[in-house]
């Protein structure tokens, strides 16, 4: 199972180029409007703010890496449902082969011997 919390993970960074950039940028506008205005919305920025420099430095986002997570979990059930699909097909293309060389009489052959 994957961990966003493991040491490979602190490693790996999910945030790069402009995502990373755009983040640092942000969060110092953030943290400096915030500082400027003062009071609980002021505060509310600056926490924001540093949340996104905080990203942008370490360029690595933990609810980025779970919704990755969670888009690579849908992948993989949604090929599994697929690859089933596929093969509730093939065996009901068999059995409607299978059937059309039958022919059903009512009979039951073990009782005649």
């Amino acid at each position: 199972m994957f961990d966003i919390h493991s040491p490979a993970a602190e490693h790996d960074h999910n945030v790069t180029g402009w995502e990373r950039v755009s983040s640092l940028a942000g969060g110092a506008l953030m943290v400096s409007k915030g500082m400027r205005r003062g009071g609980l919305i002021g505060l509310l920025q600056v926490t924001v703010g540093g949340l996104a420099l905080a990203r942008g430095l370490k360029g690595q986002c933990q609810a980025k890496a779970w919704l990755q997570k969670q888009r690579a979990d849908y992948r993989r059930l949604n090929a599994e449902i697929d690859r089933g699909a596929a093969e509730l097909r093939a065996l009901k293309d068999s059995a409607e082969s299978a059937t059309r060389t039958v022919t059903v009489t009512g009979k039951d052959p073990l009782s005649e011997v």
